[in-house]
């Protein structure tokens, strides 16, 4: 490759770099002019869901609701609320939803559980096949049948015609 060649592909990987970092949809007229009130600001944002994209913070996304839901917050840390009192506030308002991270308690147990529960049953299955497989008299290292026990079981077999398995 020319050294022309290599400079151009190294500034269109590092352009690239730079469009793929997380673009945060806060806008400039959100901003508090208190740095600490921002940065909790900021903290308490990355931990509530927008209802609208419902897989992205309201820091990150760019939907109408996820805005006035930051300026809200804002307000209420200018307000003079404590983190914790600012989400009691929104859970409050629109419920366990508005987390990212639910609370555990016996509403959201179930989401909680369900993964170590599955894990489990899995762990269960794998246990149980495997003893299954022990049991197996081939597996287990019984004897194959002898010429006369094959020779028996190809008699029986010819005298019921219903049956579709044939003797090894």
């Amino acid at each position: 490759m020319r050294p022309l060649a290599k400079a151009v592909f190294a500034s269109l990987v590092a352009a690239s770099c730079l469009l793929a970092a997380p673009a945060f949809a806060v806008q400039p007229d959100e901003i508090l002019p208190d740095a600490k009130l921002e940065a909790r600001a900021r903290d308490l944002s990355r931990e509530l869901r927008c209802m609208v994209c419902q897989n992205q913070s309201i820091d990150d996304s760019d939907a109408p609701l996820a805005r006035d839901l930051r300026l809200l917050v804002r307000e209420r840390l200018t307000a003079g609320d404590s983190d914790q009192q600012v989400l009691d506030f929104l859970t409050d308002r629109y419920g366990q939803f508005v987390l990212l991270k639910p609370r555990f308690g016996w509403d959201t147990a179930i989401l909680w559980l369900a993964p170590a529960v599955v894990l489990l049953l899995g762990a269960a299955g794998l246990v149980s096949l495997m003893r299954r497989r022990t049991r197996d008299p081939v597996v287990a290292g019984e004897p194959p049948l002898t010429e006369a026990e094959r020779t028996r079981l190809a008699a029986l077999l010819k005298d019921n015609p219903r049956s579709t398995a044939e003797p090894r």
